[in-house]
């Protein structure tokens, strides 16, 4: 019991009410002490009025009145004048004085606690104010046994009546906390417990009920959790389906592809113009088509070669993916431009690099086109001193919320309505192979600017 938070709780709550008590105690002990000898004062003082109603007294009749007030001799001060009123002897001198009539409480404090651990019989002189105004002071001497014998009794029914309360108060807070807390606490941990068995089922997403607040955003947090695991488990289920799908609609397109590159070749024989000044690009869109394929399904095989970095030339590479684009809207009023210094050369993998710029510039194409308004794609290529630098930027309406927020996040990045979202995300993998970083500049209503920082030496930016 003593490793479980209840058994815990439960002692701690008992220590502390019982560490309560005992500060309780001790001012409890020095205003008994105070009041025991204000009784004796009182006491002394009725005494002393039998003598001023008599002023001859039986000594019998006086030592029995000094008995009943438990002191040996009691002075009144009155009218400035010190007045022996009632006396018998001592069994010894007088030890201390103590007077009660301006005594703070620290003072009384003190006094008591030490009194209480001083177990000697002494003859002490207290001294206090007379009730109702009969004098000036009034002094009485008396023995502490009987007293610290007072004192101890009324200690011992303290520390029990505070020990009883103590447990009473512990179990009442202990039951309390059980309710509020521990029972929560524990159907957090079965609902956790439940939840793990199937993180995949939807349906043991646990629903926060609790009304302590921090209980209750504990819950929220976790069923926020929750909810986020179970749909990333979806989602990876799905992309591992998708993944199956695609080795094998790659390995039949493959295929298809490899049967039209043999019917490229016999165009690439025709005397017609047109045809001779497209058909190497056909050539060229079909066998890179046929690589992707084939990377495709080394990717499915967890197989997928890294880049093939060599020297190529970026304005050739740039005039064909722009080609590309605006052959593949010829309608729009979309222009492309490109500001690359001649003769500038970068070290890349020209299949990929070829995917990263198409992939940024369709993009820009199509979030323009969306518009229904004239735009402009630009790209621009900079020689720096440790690094490639290259601007793809457009006139667009700029990216929407949602897809900023998850640019590059697959199947949740799309910009535009039926997109997949992986235009980006495979940019900006292929990219990162190269040791770059392909990132977010600006957008805005304005347009859209993209950065590609492709690493000169051994890939270190």
């Amino acid at each position: 019991m003593i490793h479980s938070l209840s058994g815990r709780l439960l002692i701690l709550t008992t220590i502390f009410v019982m560490l309560a008590e005992v500060l309780i105690f001790v001012p409890s002990i020095a205003r008994f002490r105070e009041e025991y000898m204000l009784t004796r004062l009182e006491r002394a003082q009725i005494a002393s009025l039998a003598l001023l109603a008599d002023d001859m007294l039986d000594p019998e009749l006086e030592e029995e009145l000094l008995r009943n007030a438990e002191v040996f001799n009691v002075v009144l001060r009155r009218d400035e004048a010190r007045q022996l009123m009632l006396a018998s002897p001592m069994p010894r001198t007088v030890s201390q004085t103590y007077d009660l009539r301006d005594a703070t409480a620290m003072v009384l404090i003190r006094d008591a606690m030490l009194r209480l651990f001083r177990p000697g019989n002494e003859v002490v002189r207290v001294i206090g104010a007379p009730v109702r105004e009969a004098g000036l002071l009034i002094e009485v001497t008396m023995e502490t046994a009987p007293m610290r014998v007072a004192m101890l009794d009324y200690g011992i029914r303290i520390l029990m009546l505070s020990a009883v309360i103590s447990v009473i108060t512990a179990v009442l807070l202990f039951f309390a906390m059980r309710a509020l807390l521990l029972k929560p606490i524990k159907r957090v941990a079965g609902h956790m417990q439940r939840y793990a068995a199937a993180p995949e089922d939807a349906r043991r997403i646990f629903e926060p009920s609790s009304s302590v607040t921090e209980l209750r955003e504990a819950e929220e947090a976790l069923k926020k959790l929750q909810t986020d695991l179970t749909q990333a488990l979806k989602q990876k289920e799905r992309l591992a389906q998708l993944g199956s799908a695609v080795s094998k609609i790659s390995h039949d397109l493959r295929n298809i592809l490899t049967s039209a590159q043999l019917f490229t070749d016999r165009i690439e024989m025709s005397e017609d113009p047109t045809v001779k000044r497209m058909a190497p690009k056909l050539v060229g869109s079909i066998t890179r088509a046929v690589h992707l394929c084939e990377s495709t399904l080394a990717f499915g095989k967890a197989e997928e070669p890294g880049p093939t970095l060599t020297l190529m030339a970026l304005d050739e590479l740039v005039e064909e993916v722009i080609d590309g684009e605006r052959l593949a809207d010829p309608e729009s009023e979309i222009s492309f431009a490109a500001d690359i210094p001649a003769q500038l050369t970068v070290r890349a993998d020209p299949e990929q690099m070829y995917r990263v710029l198409a992939n940024l510039m369709r993009n820009a194409r199509q979030a323009i086109t969306a518009t229904g308004k004239p735009g402009e794609v630009h790209l621009r290529a900079e020689d720096g001193a440790g690094a490639w630098c290259i601007t793809v930027s457009d006139t667009g309406p700029g990216l929407p919320p949602k897809a900023r927020e998850h640019l590059f996040t697959a199947f949740q990045g799309g910009a535009r309505k039926g997109g997949s979202g992986l235009g980006l995300v495979i940019a900006s993998e292929l990219v990162r192979g190269h040791g770059g970083t392909l990132a977010l500049r600006s957008t805005g209503p304005e347009g859209t600017v993209f950065d590609i920082t492709l690493p000169k030496g051994d890939g270190t930016l």
